[in-house]
């Protein structure tokens, strides 16, 4: 029998506003509120976003600490979140549109 993890649960980021943050998934990424879970003792909100089930597939869980008055720097261990598009250059235009500044990265 293996021990090794079998698939990927969820990927947590932390985010300074939370309402917006949802709006940008959920609107403009067409992700699902999938939960949310309130802890006043810990002043934390945790929502749960994604594309399918989180028994069958992974999710993106957005860290709100209520008490937290500046923006988050972004960590060197941060790497990325890959996400399937139909047409990707539709979708950066439609965020392009939307505000967002996209950055085309090109590979040799």
């Amino acid at each position: 029998m293996s021990i090794a993890p079998t698939r990927i649960l969820h990927t947590m980021l932390r985010v300074k506003d939370l309402d917006k943050s949802v709006d940008f998934y959920t609107r403009l990424l067409g992700m699902k509120e999938l939960r949310r879970n309130e802890f006043p003792g810990g002043k934390f909100t945790l929502v749960f976003l994604g594309y399918g089930d989180e028994d069958t597939d992974a999710v993106l869980e957005l860290t709100y600490n209520w008490d937290q008055e500046q923006p988050y720097d972004l960590g060197s261990g941060y790497g990325h979140i890959a996400l399937a598009a139909p047409d990707i250059y539709e979708t950066c235009k439609a965020l392009e549109a939307d505000g967002y500044k996209i950055e085309l990265v090109q590979r040799d």
